[in-house]
Formats: C-alpha cells, structure tokens, sequence
C-alpha cells in the first residue's frame, strides 16, 4: 500500500494544478489589464497636468497683457479728457475775442464788418467800401477808426498771431492802373492793413503776416455785382501761435 501512495499523491496534485491553470491565467491577465489601465491614466494625468500647466502661463500671460491693455487705454482716456479740456478752454477764449470784438465794433455798420469764428480761428471780414477806394490799396481816412478798435483787442491778447488777407473779385486790372492785377492788388491791400497796425497802433510787427488771396477765395458767385461786392474784403485771421497751439495740446505727462 505505501509503495502505491507517492504516484496517487502525485496524481492528485497534477489533477489540481490542472483544474487552477485557467484560474491563474485569468487573473494574471486581468492583473496585465489593471497595469494598462493604470500606465494609461498616469499617462493622461501626465499631460492634463501638462496642458494645465501651459493654460496657467497662459492666463499669466494674458492677465498682464490685460493689465498693460487697460493702463494703456486708461492713458488713452485722460490724454483725451486733458484736450477736450484745452480744447473747450481754446474756444472759450476764441467766444470771449468775437464778444471783444463785436463790442468794439457796435457802432460800425453789420454789413461792413462780420466777425464769426470758423475752424477755430476768429475771422474779422472788413468789406472793401470801408477800406479802400476802387482798385486802390490806400486805406480810406474812415477805416483808421476801424482798425484802431480791432488793434485794441488785439493788442489785449498778445498770445495771438495775426493774419490779413487781401481778397478781390474777378474783374481784371484796367491796363492804364499801376496795379498789375488781382494778385497784385490783394496783396497791396493786406500789406496797407498791416503796416497801419503796426505803426499806428503798436501791434507787434512778429505777430502780423500779410498775404493776397486775389479772387481765388471768394465768398459768393462773381457773376453779379452783389456778389462781386462781397468777395472784394479783407480779412483778419486771429490765431493761435503754432508753439503755443501744441503746447497747449500736450498730455499732462509730455507737458511736464
């Protein structure tokens, strides 16, 4: 009986060992799959944290561009509220001239004299009967009272430059005048003007330019001598210095 036992326990174990074989290669794959699984979502944690990583330099990022976007517009903003406010101060002072003027001026005829302010700068339109006599450049006794009112004002806001130009209509110079043509004679005219509000009235001399416009700017048609009569003027621009201009335009940050 013992000479029988080994190969019976040997049979018995080759019979269980058997019957767990497919249990054990079920489990050890199972096992192989949880480790897939498991390489898999380390593998995706490894780049979700990644691509997180790169979204927070991102809003980083974009959080400063943001930050200098807003300062730079909130710049934007007070420079634009800095000129309109010396934009409003500059035509505040332009409104307080034409009251000037205008007061000056109460007891000349509307027709002869138009002051109103266009673009910004104050223009004092002076007809051609108050000033001159036909295609003459020497300026009429009657208009000394004239120009020595506007020089008065003038002269009371000395930051202020002072252009005159001569306008004419379109009626060519008779061949017997001294006066070559229209050019000729506008430019006479403002340079007469000028010439009055500095030596008589002590408007100073680097503040005046004289220019002859002829009839290339005129007021209405030429075809009728209503018309005619408007275009034949002069006018005195009151402006701004150019320096001062800019200057006055400046941020608060390039001013300073």
């Amino acid at each position: 009986m013992k000479k029988y036992a080994f190969p019976i326990l040997a049979l018995c174990l080759m019979f269980f060992s058997s019957c767990e074989n497919p249990k054990v290669t079920q489990l050890e794959q199972a096992v192989a799959a949880k480790e897939d699984k498991i390489q898999l979502l380390e593998e995706q944690l490894s780049v979700a944290q990644l691509t997180g990583a790169n979204l927070l330099e991102q809003m980083k990022t974009l959080s400063i561009i943001n930050q200098d976007g807003a300062q730079s517009i909130r710049k934007s903003l007070e420079n634009m509220t800095y000129v309109n406010a010396r934009m409003q101060y500059k035509d505040s002072l332009n409104l307080e001239l034409v009251r000037n003027i205008k007061r000056s001026l109460s007891d000349i005829n509307d027709k002869d004299v138009q002051v109103e302010v266009k673009g910004g700068i104050v223009y004092v339109s002076i007809s051609d009967n108050l000033l001159f006599s036909s295609g003459s450049s020497t300026v009429n006794n009657a208009a000394q009272d004239v120009l020595g009112k506007i020089a008065l004002v003038l002269n009371d806001h000395s930051q202020l430059n002072v252009l005159v130009e001569g306008h004419t209509d379109d009626v060519p110079m008779s061949p017997t005048s001294c006066v070559q043509d229209n050019w000729d004679l506008s430019a006479e005219r403002a340079t007469a003007i000028v010439r009055i509000l500095q030596n008589d009235h002590y408007v100073s001399p680097e503040r005046l330019t004289a220019a002859g416009r002829a009839s290339y700017v005129p007021r209405a048609q030429n075809d009728t001598a209503a018309g005619r009569a408007q275009n034949r003027r002069t006018e005195i621009l009151i402006l701004p210095r150019f320096d001062q201009f800019f200057k006055l335009m400046e941020s608060p940050e390039l001013a300073n």
